[in-house]
């Protein structure tokens, strides 16, 4: 129980780096500082998913599957070997963007999530190999190998088509959609079927295979969607669809599965938690949603055509879907302890900043106005979440600080 706490506040750690550099991009445009805002973003992004999402999934899949399994040496080695990896990024991308090293050790990342993979597929207990939460934890491990099929192959796009190709950024798109999608949110859905098992709450073969195959199918297809942008044949526009309805359906599906057993489930929850966990479900129908318009050859270039809107919706996506429902699970499982305050602090930012974020897409589609003070308001909307993550990593010390206040 230590090490894996330990390890979250590892990740957690990233997520407040990650947020404060979030902070520092959009000081940047305010007040220009020394910095290549370039090598920043990769920064940013590179810390925001692999620091914190990665390493918070895998120990929540560790310290839930293989804590009393007696493998903590194995598993301290691969965890430290990804530290080097984080910390090798850290320090390159900063100051030389994608450049010799900092590949090497996005590489050598890749490597270490591998490692990863296998240790989980082999070692996990008999048990529970057969439940429905492993069987969605290891095709998202599976999702996530397959994710990295776009960075392998930059360096040949690169060499024989140029950056310039549309296939440089196909390969990034095909990267993130299946981290987003297929490992990032199928691992949630994992653990939550985890969380489901735990309640001793029975779901049907037929009713988690009708689930599974929707939701599995939906991620492939809705892929895609990510090609939109190119101007392909209508059937990548029906195909994208397709998955997005399926992905839906999906959703539908475990929905009903909550609304089913809600009785069990609030009794098993303090009044934050089965908050937190509704607007995770909200969060999460929102996204797929925006999701299925993208299948809509309008909106798909709208998508394409106006920045903000993107960056709204993987802030969506990342800040709330998946980072609160990393939360949840935390909290749940005793591994952090959230207070009121700490969410509030959360939403608060979370919410102004898309609000900002997609006020500033509706701008530049329908020629509305950017307010004055458009930046600051956006960059003081930043610091939120750092502070929300301060009173998540230190509860202790900070309400120490208010009692001798």
């Amino acid at each position: 129980m230590i090490a894996t706490k330990s390890h979250i506040k590892v990740s957690l750690g990233y997520f407040l780096l990650a947020a404060l550099l979030g902070v520092v991009l959009r000081t940047f445009v305010v007040a220009p500082l020394p910095i290549n805002y370039r090598f920043i973003v990769h920064t940013h992004s590179h810390i925001a998913l692999l620091g914190w999402v990665y390493i918070a999934l895998t120990t929540l899949l560790y310290h839930l599957f293989m804590v009393k399994q007696g493998l903590e040496r194995k598993y301290r080695r691969i965890f430290w070997f990804t530290q080097i990896c984080l910390l090798g990024m850290l320090l390159t991308f900063p100051f030389q963007g994608y450049a010799l090293f900092s590949i090497v050790f996005s590489t050598l990342f890749l490597l270490a999530s591998y490692w990863f993979s296998a240790f989980f597929i082999k070692y996990a207990p008999k048990s529970l190999k057969d439940t429905k939460a492993y069987i969605c934890l290891k095709y998202a491990l599976w999702f996530m190998i397959g994710s990295s099929i776009g960075p392998w192959s930059l360096g040949a796009i690169m060499t024989v088509l140029g950056p310039e190709s549309i296939w440089y950024r196909l390969a990034i798109y095909f990267y993130l959609h299946f981290q987003y999608n297929g490992w990032m949110i199928l691992a949630l859905i994992g653990l939550f079927f985890y969380f489901l098992e735990y309640l001793k709450i029975k779901i049907s073969t037929k009713t988690f295979r009708n689930f599974f195959l929707t939701t599995i199918l939906g991620i492939i297809l809705s892929f895609f969607l990510s090609t939109l942008w190119t101007g392909p044949p209508m059937i990548y526009y029906i195909l994208g669809g397709l998955g997005a309805v399926l992905q839906l359906i999906g959703f539908g599906i475990l929905i009903n599965i909550c609304f089913i057993n809600r009785t069990i489930m609030k009794s098993a929850l303090s009044q934050l938690q089965l908050n937190v966990l509704k607007l995770v479900a909200f969060l999460l129908l929102i996204k797929m949603i925006l999701q299925w318009f993208t299948a809509w050859p309008y909106f798909a270039n709208l998508a394409a055509t106006v920045l903000d809107f993107t960056i709204g919706y993987l802030h969506w996506t990342f800040l709330g879907v998946i980072s609160i429902g990393l939360f949840f699970f935390l909290e749940f499982f005793g591994l952090i302890k959230l207070s009121k305050m700490a969410i509030a602090f959360y939403l608060g930012g979370f919410l102004l900043t898309e609000a900002l974020i997609f006020y500033r897409g509706m701008a530049a589609w329908l020629g509305w106005p950017l307010f004055e003070d458009y930046s600051q308001f956006l960059a003081g909307g930043s610091l939120l979440i750092p502070l929300a993550l301060i009173l998540v990593l230190w509860p202790n010390k900070v309400n120490l600080i208010k009692t001798e206040a």
